[in-house]
């Protein structure tokens, strides 16, 4: 057999695939990987059928559907008061994670350095890593909610300093930038040759009437900036596997040109669909509530459990804590594996999204769910004996 040099040699199956597949085996309530367990609008799944049977199966054009980037041009101006040339400025995608990837790719060079706020989504890593890139991590901790010490990122700066990775409304935290954190960051990058990946998949799911900061609403950043967005969190449909990049024209130039030959286009029916559901503006303009009233909902019966809950400000995720709880020297994805066994309820332990495997106690819920499931998870985790 042929010997080969892995390039990603510390990487193994996701937790979210092993706590799926654990909670499909033992028959608990899955709350770990993130999506809905309810179905996308019925008028949504029509406009698909009636674009396939309108003929859209052959490929889309390579940027996208236009009528579907028309639509998030629109969506853009609309919400973040940002103007995107849907000719050169959008790109769809194959989802965020692709979208991701390909930004990474097409900016990083060997030896460049690329700023991660830890806990992060575990994408984000590998693909600097592939791109030949240093990964310079920086964690935070949930005793200060998860804040960003801009301190520490300037002293992790200097002249190899290529990109800095954002996410916000943060997955798995559920914490939000805020007016502080773009004050600190636009200083930190005026007048430097540093670009900004961010990730804004939750960009609809905010709460307690905050905004989202968008890198798009603030003109300096925004011209350093690429943005990911994907359908899949705001039409409920995750496997569809739809997302977008916005970014000005000199960076979308090179995203696309390894989109191109990454993936090169995506469902040509699917983008025709979306496009022509996107026109209620409703669709997004009503989701906060939406996920507000499930969070709301979670919580009021996390409260009757014996976990310590961690704020939610956005995406459909809720974090606690239970170090308290147990003994100090259980690890928390031993507990988590614990706890789908015996409570019948999956979660994510959030130490996986450490590069150190740091270890806060703290365990992720995905509450993008139908009431009467979450009301039957929360009665597994009042009844669990700890």
């Amino acid at each position: 057999m042929t010997s080969i040099v892995s390039k990603l040699p510390q990487v193994g199956t996701t937790i979210f695939t092993t706590m799926s597949a654990l909670s499909a085996e033992v028959g608990a309530i899955n709350l770990s990987q993130g999506f809905p367990d309810y179905n996308c609008s019925p008028e949504l799944i029509e406009l698909v059928n009636k674009a396939m049977k309108d003929g859209h199966n052959q490929y889309a054009p390579m940027a996208g559907v236009k009528a579907l980037r028309d639509e998030i041009a629109y969506k853009t101006k609309k919400l973040y008061g940002a103007d995107y040339d849907p000719d050169t400025e959008i790109t769809v995608t194959a989802g965020g994670t692709q979208a991701i990837f390909t930004a990474i790719t097409a900016v990083i060079n060997p030896n460049d350095e690329v700023i991660v706020f830890e806990p992060a989504f575990d994408c984000y890593a590998p693909a600097i890593k592939l791109a030949g890139g240093v990964v310079k991590s920086l964690e935070l901790e949930p005793g200060n909610n998860y804040r960003i010490d801009w301190t520490m990122v300037k002293k992790l700066i200097n002249n190899r300093t290529k990109l800095i990775i954002l996410n916000s409304p943060h997955n798995p935290t559920a914490t939000i930038l805020h007016q502080e954190d773009i004050d600190e960051l636009s200083a930190i990058v005026k007048d430097q040759d540093i670009l900004i990946l961010s990730d804004e998949v939750y960009e609809h799911l905010i709460y307690d009437g905050e905004i989202h900061h968008s890198m798009a609403r603030y003109t300096e950043l925004q011209q350093r900036s690429f943005i990911v967005a994907s359908f899949g969190k705001l039409l409920h449909a995750t496997g569809w596997k739809i997302g977008y990049c916005l970014a000005p024209a000199y960076l979308m130039q090179e995203f696309r040109k390894v989109h191109q030959f990454l993936v090169f286009s995506v469902n040509s029916a699917m983008q025709q669909a979306i496009a022509e559901y996107l026109k209620d503006e409703n669709i997004y303009l009503n989701l906060p509530a939406f996920f507000q009233e499930k969070r709301d909902h979670f919580r009021k019966g996390l409260a009757e459990t014996k976990f310590e809950l961690l704020p939610s400000y956005g995406s459909y995720f809720q974090s606690v804590r239970y170090g308290h709880l147990t003994n100090a020297n259980e690890a928390d994805t031993d507990f988590a594996l614990r706890l789908t066994k015996e409570a019948g309820v999956a979660c994510i332990p959030t130490s996986v999204f450490y590069t150190q495997g740091t270890d806060h106690k703290v365990l992720r819920f995905c509450f993008a769910k139908r009431q009467e499931t979450l009301d039957d998870a929360v009665n597994r985790l009042i009844d669990f004996k700890l």
